[in-house]
């Protein structure tokens, strides 16, 4: 069980009978009131977001989630079909909604780790409920489309919208170029640099 000021960002609680994503917290007084923690959370099957507030007697069960690797074969209607690495037969859907913002940044191929949670009424067969992927913070793209930059652009440092193999659109610096290939972390969807090559 955790306390409510235990309830922070990156933990996954039971809420409702369901899990949920803390996304952000904040622990605050009101006047000369008990701490309050305000929070935001996302449900990790419907992927809708909600504030709550927990006050400090209140206190929330941590969700059993646990990762497994999975490679990325393709997008199809806002379904993402991944399959076990070690046996490709072994296929299975994802909903958009519940990979969120990183799916914008996952190729055809790449591993990542899916979500897996099990609830206390599964049976211990059971493989439990895919309810989301964890991409690596930084993931190294490919550039199929960077307007030009114009001349006396770079004395500001500006920067210019470009287009990722994956059809996601960043912000990058004025010298990025088309097949240049770029990190992008993943959890802000922010460029971090050009690649090595």
């Amino acid at each position: 069980m955790l306390e409510y000021s235990e309830i922070v960002e990156r933990k996954y609680i039971i809420f409702n009978n369901e899990p949920y994503e803390v996304l952000s917290s904040h622990v605050f007084r009101k006047q000369m009131r008990k701490p309050v923690n305000a929070t935001k959370l996302r449900n990790m099957i419907t992927g809708k977001i909600t504030e709550q507030s927990f006050h400090q007697a209140e206190k929330v069960e941590e969700a059993d989630i646990t990762t497994k690797e999975a490679k990325f074969l393709y997008k199809n209607k806002g379904e993402f079909w991944f399959a076990d690495p070690k046996d490709p037969a072994k296929r299975y859907k994802i909903d958009e909604i519940l990979i969120g913002t990183q799916a914008k940044f996952l190729k055809p191929n790449s591993i990542a780790e899916v979500l897996v949670f099990k609830s206390d009424d599964d049976d211990e067969d059971s493989d439990g409920m895919m309810i989301g992927t964890k991409l690596p913070i930084k993931v190294e793209l490919k550039v199929v489309d960077a307007p030009p930059a114009m001349k006396g652009d770079t004395a500001t440092g500006g920067s210019k919208q470009i287009t990722l193999e994956t059809g996601a659109i960043i912000n990058a610096p004025l010298f990025v170029n088309e097949s240049d290939t770029v990190v992008v972390n993943t959890e802000t969807g922010e460029y971090v640099e050009r690649a090595k090559k």
